[in-house]
């Protein structure tokens, strides 16, 4: 079973994503701010990380940096997202190290369509 590491700290948000990505058979971990997301990448070895880019204590954008930064980690498929759809977010997220990035209010079919390709890209040799 594939392992998500969903990484979002609003309630709303958190509990529909995670019912929708169970719904379609991911095993989903959660995380409620940046630190706790490097914690348990490390820990929990997640196949993808869903991170938000406005995290608390440590936000999306450094979070994906030390991500990237660390050798045993920095393979990991890391689709961003952000409410946040100002120009230049998408840039600024790919440039810190997400794989890809998308905008909420989430559309769950385009939001699958990224995790699989991120997930088919990741088993490549």
């Amino acid at each position: 079973m594939v392992k998500i590491l969903l990484a979002e700290d609003n309630e709303l948000n958190r509990d529909m994503l995670m019912r929708r990505l169970e719904r379609r058979g991911y095993q989903v971990d959660i995380a409620m701010d940046g630190e706790e997301a490097i914690e348990k990448v490390r820990s929990h070895g997640p196949d993808l990380l869903l991170l938000d880019i406005s995290l608390p204590i440590l936000d999306g954008f450094e979070v994906a940096r030390r991500i990237r930064e660390d050798p045993q980690l920095c393979a990991l498929p890391i689709l961003g997202l952000s409410a946040h759809a100002m120009q230049g977010d998408r840039e600024r997220a790919l440039a810190a190290g997400c794989d890809d990035y998308d905008t909420k209010p989430v559309e769950m079919e385009r939001l699958l369509d990224k995790i699989q390709l991120l997930l088919q890209a990741a088993t490549r040799p």
